[in-house]
């Protein structure tokens, strides 16, 4: 089966778009301040270099939205256990609360955008989500060829 690669672009692209602007909460943190908490509160501890790549910006820009995470009480550098060299960004309590509370929020206008839709558009979404779960997957994997991006 052939997917139309350029039409689920455009899908996607519109309906991060709208999520962003209409479902995620607007207070408070940005949106690569709050991804790196959201990572942080997932995946662990990690080097400020880890971080920065993950988020697609210099390490430098990453250090001062560290430094700013941590003023707030949300994230805290610590020695890394196993080489003392190294630091490691911990997210803390408070920024486990405000990534939790974030996604309470982002849950709680979805819901309300999904009640709207019809049982057919649900069930559809539902059915989707296995495939939207792998799409996301192959997306956060280095690519396999590398293509100039436009």
């Amino acid at each position: 089966m052939h997917l139309p690669a350029a039409e689920v672009s455009v899908v996607i692209e519109e309906l991060t778009r709208v999520l962003l602007r209409q479902v995620a909460p607007v207070r408070g943190l940005s949106l690569t301040a709050a991804a790196t908490l959201a990572r942080l509160d997932r995946d662990g501890p990690a080097r400020l270099t880890e971080l920065a790549a993950s988020e697609g910006v210099s390490q430098p820009a990453m250090s001062q939205l560290v430094n700013r995470l941590q003023e707030l009480g949300l994230a805290e550098r610590r020695p890394d256990p196993d080489d003392g060299r190294v630091v490691l960004v911990h997210v803390t309590d408070d920024g486990r609360a405000q990534v939790a509370h974030r996604r309470a929020v982002r849950a709680e206008r979805l819901a309300a955008l999904l009640d709207r839709l019809g049982d057919d558009d649900r069930r559809a979404l539902a059915d989707a989500l296995p495939a939207l779960t792998a799409l996301t997957r192959l997306a956060a994997e280095p690519p396999e060829n590398t293509r100039s991006e436009p």
